[in-house]
């Protein structure tokens, strides 16, 4: 008779996506996965593979309940330059205040790691349409004529990625709302016409 499983599987992964998130793959266990969850490392196993397979399902969780949607906000709010403002404003609020605050970003955080292949394809799809959804907004703005004549769109939007990705890192370790706002607004000027 097959195993009858007892427990809902979006909810452990959600369990597990946070214990990710906050602590990281490298310092996470496999007993600390057995103890967040209440389960049996055979029903982990038997459900979502080893660790690296869990760590992969967490992170495609994130990307898909926590980034994308405030992606696909940016890439839809057609304001241009005032829609890249609103959302490194909502990443500072994100990284600074609430419940997951100093926790960063999980996929920020597993760029730091030496992540399994399955996490660096999600990785990878991260940046992808994280720099999209940016280059999005700004040809919006080039097209309103609020860049500086001559931005590239496209480098402008990964340098503004790499800035996402660095606010997150510095958000973990005890950089202020001032200190992270500076280097958003000098970003910004630099790329306004």
């Amino acid at each position: 008779m097959p195993d009858v499983k007892h427990f809902d599987e979006a909810d452990v992964l959600a369990a597990v996506e946070q214990l990710f998130w906050r602590r990281g793959s490298a310092a996470t266990g496999i007993q600390d996965v057995v103890a967040a969850t209440g389960l049996s490392r055979s029903s982990l196993y038997n459900a979502f593979g080893g660790k690296d397979a869990l760590y992969a399902a967490a992170a495609r969780r994130y990307l898909e309940h926590r980034s994308r949607p405030m992606f696909d906000q940016l890439a839809a709010d057609g304001r241009g330059l005032a829609a890249v403002r609103a959302f490194f404003e909502k990443l500072l609020r994100l990284r600074l205040s609430g419940e997951y605050a100093g926790w960063g970003c999980m996929m920020a955080n597993a760029n730091t790691e030496s992540p399994p292949d399955a996490v660096r394809t999600v990785l990878s799809e991260h940046h992808a349409v994280l720099r999209d959804s940016l280059a999005t907004a700004l040809n919006v703005a080039q097209g309103n004529g609020e860049l500086r004549p001559g931005t590239e769109v496209e480098d402008a939007a990964e340098l503004l990625t790499l800035l996402a990705y660095a606010i997150n890192l510095r958000s973990r370790s005890g950089a202020t709302r001032a200190q992270l706002k500076a280097a958003v607004s000098a970003a910004l000027t630099a790329l306004a016409a």
